[in-house]
């Protein structure tokens, strides 16, 4: 009797994160991967929810760099294509945690490639690129920071101080593939090199712009509308606080209920793909 509701529900998030119409689909884990079953980073990118509430939260995190968001503002369809964006990098980090070593390589050739086409003039007239070691440790920073800590809110609270620390050191592996420097290896160094990046966020008219292309998006369908906006207070709550404050974002005004709707749908996403490999082939 239940089947069909969790067919129903797995289907609906392979749609999310697969383009059918470019023949995508779910990216089968292998045992050649860059990481080995059982790390670390395959459980904290491997949980649904988490992982968007920590993206959203990453991306507005990402973009109070202005070198950052200018990269995206000036060499993509900003308004347009936020499912397009989600999708791209959730393939990316499926690919470089459980996919062939060789795929991995080949989409962060692929990126890196994109990355040397990437670069411009700051309103103020500040020269930038998206080959700057310094600005690719800025995102890679902001991305793990934002899905180890929703990973920890919804998955697994009691997470240990090395685990995390063995979080930032696999990620941290593709992110030096794709020249990020410096590049934390562990809880603390991330904490600092954040601190670090601080002096150079700015909040500004494309800054918040973007901020609420992001958060005000529109849905696909009317269904998908409340599961949406739980999701978008999940990140707003989850940021942060010096990211939320420059944003301007309060956090839900009864932040338990949020944490609890969330983890509730946590829990049956995961209910849903118990006893199925979500990232297998067909």
């Amino acid at each position: 009797m239940l089947s069909p509701v969790r067919r129903a529900l797995v289907r609906q998030v392979r749609a999310t994160f697969n383009d059918k119409s470019k023949g995508e689909k779910p990216i089968p884990s292998s045992d050649q991967a860059l990481f080995k079953r059982g790390s670390v980073i395959w459980r904290v990118h491997g949980d649904v929810t988490s992982m968007m509430v920590g993206g959203i939260a990453a991306l507005l995190t990402q973009m109070l760099h202005p070198k950052a968001l200018a990269g995206v503002w000036d060499h993509s369809d900003v308004a347009e294509d936020q499912l397009g964006r989600l999708r791209r990098t959730a393939r990316f980090i499926a690919v470089t945690t459980y996919g062939h070593r060789d795929d991995a390589m080949r989409v962060i050739e692929k990126v890196k490639s994109i990355h040397e086409r990437v670069n411009g003039t700051l309103p103020d007239g500040t020269p930038y690129r998206a080959t700057d070691p310094w600005l690719l440790a800025w995102v890679h920073l902001a991305g793990a920071i934002n899905f180890l800590d929703a990973w920890r809110r919804y998955g697994e609270p009691g997470m240990s101080v090395s685990d995390q620390d063995r979080y930032f050191a696999e990620s941290g592996e593709v992110a030096r593939l794709l020249d990020a420097d410096p590049v934390p290896q562990t809880r603390d160094q991330a904490d600092r090199l954040i601190a670090e990046f601080r002096a150079e966020l700015r909040v500004d008219e494309r800054a918040r712009a973007y901020r609420d292309f992001v958060l005000k998006a529109s849905t696909r369908s009317v269904a998908e509308a409340p599961v949406q906006a739980l999701l978008m207070r999940a990140s707003v709550d989850l940021m942060p606080p010096f990211a939320r404050q420059m944003h301007g974002l309060s956090r839900p005004i009864v932040p338990p209920i949020v944490r609890g709707a969330t983890f509730g749908m946590a829990q049956t996403l995961r209910w849903a793909f118990a006893g199925e490999n979500y990232r297998r082939a067909d």
